[in-house]
């Protein structure tokens, strides 16, 4: 019986014990993290194209903000990527800041873009925002997009 009082009480000690947990999220680095892949979205646009840079980044079920549009979500945004003709100008952006939530999966950036027509010598500049979602993979992909005309660098 002695044993068996024993044994159960050992049960009861090691369930107590705390499980161990996923390691600790260095934020720091994940924020530098998600800096690095909008600059890269950024870069990418300059050199493939607005349209191929967007498609590249967009989380499967992205949300595009569009002045004077409902949202545009999912399949439909990358269907109204895909019917974009952003030959005429080049786009840019510098990310000014991002954050991450303590979880390490979701954070947002925002910043400075910048519209260079090809026809015009002239720079269009605005501001943005990205909300973004970390991927299996450890990618950040963007799930929500959106600008407004009008910032002065």
């Amino acid at each position: 019986m002695k044993l068996w009082s024993i044994f159960l009480l050992f049960i009861s000690i090691s369930s107590c014990q705390r499980r161990p947990t996923a390691l600790p999220i260095n934020l720091a680095a994940e924020q530098e993290s998600l800096l690095d892949a909008d600059r890269s979205f950024s870069d990418l646009s300059v050199k493939k194209g607005m349209k191929n840079a967007f498609i590249e980044y967009i989380d499967s079920n992205g949300v595009l903000l569009r002045p004077k549009k409902m949202p545009i979500v999912g399949a439909n945004a990358i269907d109204y990527l895909i019917q974009l003709n952003d030959t005429s100008y080049k786009l840019n952006w510098e990310p000014q800041h991002a954050f991450v939530a303590k979880s390490g999966d979701l954070g947002y950036t925002y910043g400075l873009y910048a519209v260079h027509p090809n026809a015009r010598d002239t720079v269009i500049y605005g501001t943005y925002v990205s909300i973004w979602k970390k991927q299996k993979d450890g990618s950040w992909k963007f799930v929500l997009d959106t600008g407004n005309e009008g910032a002065e660098e």
